[in-house]
């Protein structure tokens, strides 16, 4: 599976911003999707967690309420829209598929994407 970001950047904290990862090599109905993002210096973190078919999402209490993850099984894409954005939201932001149900364990996701940088200035 091939999984490319894209729609990151850098703006002011309140902003939003909406990421999106394109899959391929899959039947992309058949994989939970998640996001993570790493800052400089800290691990990795689960943000949102979206089922196969769409209908179960889970979400980090950091973002939940600010951020809304979605997918598109007609285009192999899935979404993560990020509303007031804060400074502390700085980090790559990677997506990452598996063939489970869903998982906010990075080390159960086999597929990821390569990465984009979100940043947002004070």
């Amino acid at each position: 599976v091939q999984l490319v970001e894209s729609g990151g950047g850098l703006v002011q904290a309140g902003d939003s911003l909406r990421l999106s990862c394109a899959a391929s090599g899959r039947t992309f109905s058949n994989l939970a999707m998640g996001w993570f993002r790493q800052a400089p210096g800290k691990e990795r973190e689960f943000l949102a967690a979206i089922n196969g078919s769409g209908g179960n999402v889970h979400y980090a209490d950091s973002v939940k309420g600010r951020f809304t993850c979605s997918r598109d099984n007609a285009k192999n894409t899935v979404y993560l829209q990020m509303d007031s954005l804060k400074p502390e939201d700085t980090a790559v932001y990677y997506c990452a598929g598996a063939e489970i149900d869903y998982s906010r364990v990075r080390y159960e996701y086999d597929y990821w994407g390569q990465g984009t940088q979100v940043t947002v200035s004070s």
